[in-house]
């Protein structure tokens, strides 16, 4: 299988001069690579909790072995995209999202003001760490992953995840547990290298058919848009022709894998780029990595599309997409 791909990325990367050799070579070398972060990682990517958020979170993310700060990470991500002032249609509240009943009698001061207060995530984070926890604890004796069955009891009650013998039968809570516990891998810093993306080629391909193209704010290409894309519409469009469905903007497509480092950077990776590189909700620009320190990119009204460096002072970060990786955050975006 590995063999076959890496004769279709040649094939797709063909004709391309110095940066086709660069991306053969890179693939190459991937090949060989183990897989990424799994369960027990306890570090934060770099930037991928808002910094005002990130001590909370790296803090409390280890309360207990149910849950780690990734894992939490994850589980604000979808209940509320980082929103502290979130409202959801059943009354949940905040941060964590809350309805007002569990608040009550699980909502803590966490920063010992003498209130508790679901809208405020110094006591709204603290208190999801310490409800999941205990949640664990309930469910501690039924079959199955211990982390599963924590999240399922968060969505769908104790009660269920005990009466069915783990997690309940139910699309809604599945799905749930499946969308945090993927989303995860996208707030870990992983402690391994991580697995190259077997859509790479066809995406870069994708990209390079658009060398040339004038920019176009908002633009996804169609052809009233006369093919035409702004930088994360390039993206989204490249992956969609190996299905893959990224979410639409920049700051969200960061969280649709993991996140290799600079020095390990593979073609096909995103590279993003931000004016505050603590914090990806910020991130303003995306390209296309294809080897050698350049991206394919749409970088802004008057251009068009072309190879640029990936080497500046803004650059954030990169992310491996991966098709689970963009399917949880299409589940994170229904919740939402």
């Amino acid at each position: 299988m590995r063999k076959t791909w890496l004769i279709l990325a040649g094939a797709a990367f063909g004709g391309v001069g110095f940066v086709g050799l660069l991306v053969m070579g890179t693939f190459l070398v991937a090949g060989n690579m183990a897989n990424g972060v799994g369960k027990g990682a306890v570090g934060l990517a770099k930037g991928a909790v808002p910094a005002a958020y990130q001590p909370l979170v790296q803090k409390w993310g280890n309360l207990c072995p149910a849950i780690n700060p990734a894992l939490l990470a994850a589980q604000l991500y979808q209940e509320s995209g980082w929103d502290p002032k979130a409202q959801s249609p059943a009354a949940a509240q905040g941060i964590a999202q809350f309805i007002p009943g569990t608040w009550a009698t699980h909502g803590l001061d966490g920063n010992k003001d003498g209130e508790k207060d679901v809208w405020d995530p110094a006591d709204a984070i603290p208190s999801a760490a310490s409800y999941d926890c205990k949640l664990a604890g309930y469910v501690k004796d039924a079959p199955g992953d211990q982390t599963h069955n924590m999240l399922a009891a968060y969505n769908a009650g104790a009660y269920a995840v005990i009466k069915h013998g783990g997690v309940p039968p139910y699309s809604e809570t599945q799905n749930y547990v499946k969308t945090i516990t993927t989303l995860e891998k996208s707030f870990a810093r992983p402690t391994q290298r991580v697995s190259p993306s077997k859509q790479a080629a066809g995406a870069i391909s994708f990209a390079q058919e658009q060398l040339g193209t004038e920019y176009l704010w908002g633009g996804d290409g169609t052809p009233e848009e006369g093919g035409r894309f702004d930088c994360s519409g390039l993206t989204k469009a490249a992956y969609d022709t190996v299905g893959v469905e990224l979410p639409r903007v920049a700051n969200d497509q960061y969280n649709a894998g993991p996140h290799p480092k600079r020095e390990e950077l593979l073609p096909g990776d995103l590279v993003f780029f931000s004016d505050d590189l603590t914090n990806s909700r910020a991130i303003r620009h995306v390209g296309i990595y294809v080897g050698g320190g350049y991206m394919i990119d749409a970088p802004r009204p008057g251009a068009v599309i072309r190879f640029a460096p990936v080497d500046t002072p803004d650059y954030f970060g990169a992310t491996r997409v991966t098709g689970d990786g963009a399917e949880a955050l299409s589940e994170a975006a229904k919740k939402a």
